[in-house]
């Protein structure tokens, strides 16, 4: 089995132009650019955005998997009160995103009525 760029050399695609070789390779590193790297920047400005939004009583979910609410928010780390009385400070870049306690009973709910159809 012989590898892409042989086969296409030999087929008469890249061996007597240079300039093909290069176009192909571009091609091949500008798919990758928006198939790889673009979507991974988008979502790394979104976190930052995110990090940079939070605000005192906003629930969060760590990367860990601890929820709780913001009790106070500094330069890099993040106080939570998990329970009652209860505060967790944790790096503020391990907050993955908010939480919402809706999306929590929502679920159960719709797996309840399917079983209630049967």
């Amino acid at each position: 089995m012989t590898p892409l760029p042989i086969f296409l050399a030999q087929a008469g695609g890249l061996g007597s132009n240079p300039l093909g070789f290069v176009a192909w390779i571009a091609a091949v590193f500008a798919i990758m650019y928006f198939l790889m790297i673009r979507p991974q920047q988008k979502q790394l400005k979104e976190h930052r955005a995110l990090l940079a939004g939070l605000k005192k009583g906003d629930e969060v979910a760590t990367q860990g998997g601890l929820i709780g609410r913001i009790h106070e928010v500094r330069d890099r780390d993040v106080t939570l009160e998990v329970a009652t009385g209860v505060r967790v400070r944790i790096l503020k870049s391990s907050v993955q995103g908010r939480w919402s306690a809706a999306g929590e009973t929502a679920a159960p709910a719709a797996s309840t009525e399917k079983k209630e159809e049967k």
